[in-house]
């Protein structure tokens, strides 16, 4: 379905854990004389022991940050829509260990191709008003690598400057075989649920994504509860009905539930309103969403 409006709402998100920075302290034990030491022997004379030039440590190199290249200013905005192609792959598209941490940009910012690529587009703090906000896959010196929105598995590579991060406790994964969701939250399983997914030839998109942000329910059928649109789009945009054109995929509720479990959506993830709503009060937007076939045991909610 198509979001093309979507608002703001408060979210609770929970505080971010610090990790405390261990330090070694270290002592040193001299030797003293000691009464009633054994008496020492005379010296032997003879030549000189060798000496060895104590050894030199060489400073560490810093490392090489790749310099970002300008930005035209003609570079097209990542927005709703499909987003500019050329952007890398997502090489761990199918991992599900949990992205803590998103990147939230504070003033237009440029998206390359690798530290030190080619800049392909811009990224701005919002998108369709909502507060952008993109999972952190990679670092490297000096850059840092986002999932794209408006992209299926695919990576935007930012130099420092210009972005803030924020904590991203929670994360939900999508087993398309089994038709379950859930809930994460700092690794632990909260909640599963049993949903519908993409029928044949609009398959719910395989990798990893995020929630992009939340929109109102276009029409009753979405159940009087708000969506969540992710970052992802389908596959193959020309299988969906022309209504659905430029859509995203989504989450969202559905006004019965005699379909969970089925292959009966455009590519969407639909659940039960009374899951929706935990969701939309528990999970903030930039919040990591992995679609996979199956995962190697059930999480323990199901």
């Amino acid at each position: 379905m198509r979001f093309d409006r979507m608002n703001r709402r408060p979210v609770r998100v929970l505080a971010a854990v610090g990790v405390p920075l261990l330090l070694l302290a270290a002592g040193a034990t001299g030797w003293a004389l000691t009464p009633g030491a054994a008496p020492t022997a005379p010296p032997v004379s003879g030549p000189p022991a060798p000496t060895r030039a104590a050894p030199t440590s060489a400073a560490p190199t810093p490392e090489r940050v790749p310099v970002a290249a300008p930005a035209p200013d003609d570079l097209p905005v990542v927005d709703y829509g499909p987003a500019p192609t050329g952007f890398p792959a997502d090489p761990d598209t199918m991992d599900t260990t949990p992205l803590t941490e998103g990147l939230h940009p504070t003033r237009r910012i440029a998206a390359y191709t690798a530290p030190g690529g080619r800049p392909l587009a811009f990224l701005d703090p919002t998108i369709n008003g909502v507060e952008l906000t993109m999972p952190i896959a990679q670092r490297r010196s000096g850059w840092t690598a986002v999932l794209l929105p408006s992209a299926n598995r695919t990576l935007a590579w930012l130099p420092s400057g210009g972005h803030t991060t924020v904590a991203l406790p929670d994360q939900i994964v999508v087993e398309r075989k089994p038709h379950r969701l859930t809930w994460y939250r700092a690794g632990r399983a909260v909640d599963s649920w049993e949903v519908s997914l993409g029928q044949r030839g609009q398959e719910t998109p395989l990798g990893r994504t995020f929630v992009l942000g939340r929109t109102p329910p276009p029409q009753s059928v979405y159940g009087g509860v708000d969506i969540f649109a992710l970052g992802s789009v389908p596959d193959d945009p020309d299988s969906v009905p022309a209504s659905l054109r430029g859509a995203h995929i989504g989450i969202h509720s559905w006004y019965h539930d005699g379909e969970l479990g089925k292959k009966t959506t455009n590519g969407c993830i639909r659940l039960t309103k009374s899951g929706q709503r935990q969701l939309l009060a528990e999970v903030r937007p930039g919040t990591e969403v992995v679609v996979v076939d199956e995962l190697p045991a059930p999480p323990p909610t199901a």
